[in-house]
């Protein structure tokens, strides 16, 4: 062994002892007549010692040679710490050394190795194996596997099972593009990567496997964002003969049991909400409750009078902003240009004061009286001392532009705090999106989410008004977890198809193999999977997944780190049977 005890280790208790330290060296500091070397490892840092009374020359010459982040292995006595440090578990202690071996030096890093580093995102992910050395990455995937580890054990304990499914699949045209891998051996054919095992795991539940999860790597090659990834990983859950209260009741325990022995906050309220009124109140499908200003819509007590760029709108919505009357007319106008930015895409605001007297003072002050702007007040439940947020056009792009102020303006409040845990279901979905371009249909979730009873036949007279047996939950603002209800016979699915633009060809050709399995005694089956980045980034009070996986890539999808995607050889090329047409 290189170490007898790790850097984290040593107390005042070992004090006497003889041991044997292996790490990296954290820092030197060298006073002429001792030199200390903080030795550091996954499980902390301790001090050692070399000095002119104690130690031989010779020893103490390589020990002020010593560079940064270089690797060691240290023999010596613990003894008492003069200067103690109460900041570190061993602070009380250091080694004084007596044999000190170098295992490998070590280039300078190109960004310092603390906790508060002196590396940009970009050079810190090029370089992400010194970036793990540092202790918020390193604590970061430690609390991931803390996360992982209590998810297998409450899964385990109801009695589900971990079973494994393929990563070579078939290409299915569904949610986002497909990752594809060709075949040397079968020329011309390709695999996919699993977008998520949604097949496989129903066909567990056709195999009886009644309970299932699995911890798996899911893979889409779609546009990224700061919380995407073209690679991420799922808790993977189905059920046979389980009913949509059954999954919600069985998710709610495993949330409520990760809140309880990661975070250690007891929560007993899921409250429930349909999407409309996700979509009415809070202006999207994952709203963050831990704050109010709730949506009030104005059309009612605002298209009465001749400002007509209320009377022209679909929408015209507020909320009631607390203590922000206060405002200055520069803070105001700094929001409505923030409005006006692309990303959110408004084309204005209008705001009210809610004076602390009771009286009301707004940008329209020329169109509407304070029995106008008091009725306004009501709608949005608004308060003296508050500021009511105005904005009005098309429905859904309005309630959208309202959504984003309202978070912008809870993160600027402190309204969204981190060791604050607020869970929902959102049920009631709708089972099918329209798309505004094509003026097709295709499914919210996946073809595979059965219609709530009695309402199949809707299909074929009011195909957006069906609603599926699909949920959602909801952390802080955050889809978490999201699964159905699923078709479990061929005639639904076969219908379900059809409406969704397939051919019973391609219906066949694509997922002929689940339809055959359903005619072979499928029982009703539900299930569930949660974005296990996500949830870890949310419990670890963030919301970017990224600092929570080892080896992430960038928003272009790319890994700095080992330069890919790259391009292969002509060899590589023509064993797969493979012509590029162009190459960048």
């Amino acid at each position: 062994m290189y170490r007898s005890n790790t850097c984290g280790a040593l107390r005042a208790s070992d004090i006497g002892s003889e041991v044997i330290l292996s790490g990296w060296v954290h820092k030197v500091r060298d006073k002429g007549f001792v030199v200390w070397v903080d030795l550091r490892d996954r499980y902390g840092i301790t001090q050692l010692v070399l000095d002119e009374d104690r130690t031989a020359l010779e020893l103490l010459e390589k020990a002020r040679e010593l560079g940064r982040e270089t690797v060691i292995q240290a023999k010596g006595q613990v003894i008492e710490r003069a200067s103690k440090n109460p900041n570190i578990p061993t602070g009380d202690i250091e080694v004084l050394v007596s044999e000190l071996t170098i295992l490998n030096k070590s280039l300078l890093p190109p960004f310092t190795i603390e906790d508060e580093t002196d590396g940009g995102e970009d050079i810190r992910m090029k370089y992400r194996y010194l970036d793990i050395r540092r202790n918020p990455v390193k604590n970061n995937l430690i609390f991931r596997h803390k996360v992982s580890m209590e998810v297998r054990k409450y899964l385990s304990d109801q009695g589900f099972v971990d079973v494994e499914t393929p990563y070579l699949i078939k290409s299915t045209p569904e949610g986002a593009r497909d990752f594809l891998v060709p075949s040397r051996m079968n020329e011309g054919q390709f695999y996919a990567l699993p977008q998520s095992p949604q097949t496989f795991k129903q066909l567990l539940m056709v195999g009886g496997m009644d309970k299932y999860f699995q911890i798996v790597k899911c893979f889409r090659d779609e546009d990224l964002r700061a919380d995407r990834q073209p690679e991420f990983t799922q808790i993977d859950c189905e059920m046979a003969f389980v009913e949509q209260e059954d999954i919600l009741n069985t998710f709610e325990g495993l949330t409520k049991h990760l809140l309880k022995e990661i975070k250690g906050v007891e929560i007993e309220k899921f409250p429930r909400m349909t999407f409309d009124d996700a979509m009415r109140l809070y202006g999207n499908d994952k709203p963050d409750i831990r704050f109010g200003m709730v949506f009030g819509e104005l059309n009612a007590v605002a298209q009465h009078k001749d400002f007509g760029v209320f009377n022209s709108a679909e929408l015209v919505v507020g909320i009631a902003v607390p203590g922000a009357a206060s405002y200055t007319r520069k803070e105001i106008d700094a929001l409505i240009d923030w409005v006006k930015r692309p990303q959110v895409g408004a084309k204005g605001m209008v705001y009210v004061k809610c004076n602390e007297d009771g009286t009301y003072k707004s940008s329209v002050d020329k169109f509407y009286d304070e029995q106008d702007l008091a009725k306004w007040a009501e709608v949005t439940g608004a308060k003296p001392g508050d500021l009511i947020c105005v904005l009005s056009g098309d429905a859904n792009p309005t309630r959208a532009q309202l959504s984003a102020l309202r978070m912008e303006l809870a993160t600027r409040l402190g309204l969204r705090k981190s060791n604050e845990f607020a869970p929902l279901w959102v049920i009631d979905f709708p089972l099918l999106e329209l798309d505004e371009q094509t003026g097709t249909y295709h499914a919210m979730h996946h073809p595979f989410t059965s219609p709530k009873p009695g309402q199949l036949e809707l299909l074929e007279t009011n195909p957006g008004a069906v609603k599926a047996n699909a949920y959602d939950l909801v952390l802080n603002g955050n889809e978490i977890g999201g699964g159905s209800i699923r078709i479990h016979d061929k005639e639904t699915q076969a219908t379900m198809f059809k409406h969704l633009g397939f051919t019973p060809e391609e219906a066949k050709a694509q997922f002929g193999f689940l339809m055959d399995a359903f005619q072979y005694g499928a029982p009703p089956h539900g299930g569930i999977a949660f974005g296990l980045d996500r949830l870890v980034a949310i419990l670890g009070g963030q919301e970017t997944i990224r600092d929570f996986i080892a080896f992430p890539k960038n928003n272009s999808g790319r890994d700095v780190m080992i330069d890919a995607p790259a391009h292969i050889d002509q060899e590589q090329l023509d064993e797969l049977h493979l012509k590029l047409t162009h190459t960048s």
